[in-house]
């Protein structure tokens, strides 16, 4: 069984902890080596005991405490050939053989973990799904827009991460300038509520029995309302018996 804890998840910063019990990996890691440390405090988990960070893209929310918790604790790195190159110097004195190439299929003990590409204005990024011989767990944040081929990597996914980032209105009528709502709302920036909503219908016909909905906006949504969004969709698609949860900006206040 895959079980995965929160660390934070906003516009602001995103760090997802994943495990079967054996390995441990952090997806992306948004903020301080010292609040993600505490996090790992909190589940009982020494960071010398991570296997591996997995980045799924080089914007600042996805990457800031990186570089320090590598340099600390000497643990692996893994991102796309051009995610790297667009990292550049961005993680700081960085020890290169903890380098390494995120490939569509990695091993990692039990775990097989796959990435997959996501569409999203950064260089070459992507998501990931966690499988072990009787579960599947995906993480898949900054979507501008829904693919084929996105949800064939996302389909049968017993539990899911999935973008809910803003609300459509919210955005709109918002103090953001037009450039930046036309990229948030573009097929290389967010998913709103509704457009999340009607992917979890989809998936839940898959197979998909825990949602779980992250990345929110701090500025274009509420909790509140992704959640009744994203809720109503799925009764209106007869899609009821899928358990809905919001994750929480930060897992530690």
């Amino acid at each position: 069984m895959i079980k995965f804890q929160s660390f934070l998840s906003s516009s602001s910063g995103n760090c997802t902890f994943v495990t079967d019990d054996h390995t441990h990996l952090l997806v992306d890691c948004g903020a301080g080596g010292k609040y993600i440390t505490e996090c790992m405090r909190r589940i009982g988990v020494d960071p010398h005991e991570l296997s591996g960070i997995l980045i799924t893209h080089e914007h600042r929310d996805h990457i800031a405490g990186v570089g320090i918790l590598s340099r600390k604790y000497d643990i692996p790195v893994y991102a796309t050939e051009k995610t790297w190159d667009a990292i550049g110097e961005s993680l700081g004195r960085f020890n290169e053989q903890n380098k390494r190439l995120a490939e569509q299929s990695m091993e990692f003990g039990k775990m097989t973990v796959s990435s997959f590409p996501i569409p999203h204005d950064a260089a070459e990024p992507v998501g990931y799904s966690f499988e072990t011989s009787d579960d599947k767990f995906t993480i898949a944040t900054d979507l501008g827009m829904i693919t084929d081929s996105l949800f064939e990597a996302l389909k049968g996914s017993k539990s899911i991460i999935i973008e809910a980032n803003h609300d459509t209105d919210m955005l709109k009528n918002g103090p953001y300038p037009f450039y930046l709502k036309r990229r948030i709302a573009g097929e290389q920036g967010h998913l709103s509520n509704e457009l999340c909503g009607r992917l979890c219908a989809d998936l839940a016909k898959t197979g998909t029995e825990t949602i779980w909905l992250g990345h929110l906006s701090s500025e274009n949504n509420r909790p509140e309302l992704a959640y009744q969004t994203v809720s109503a969709i799925l009764h209106e698609l007869n899609e009821k018996n899928v358990i809905l949860n919001v994750l929480p900006k930060y897992w530690i206040a």
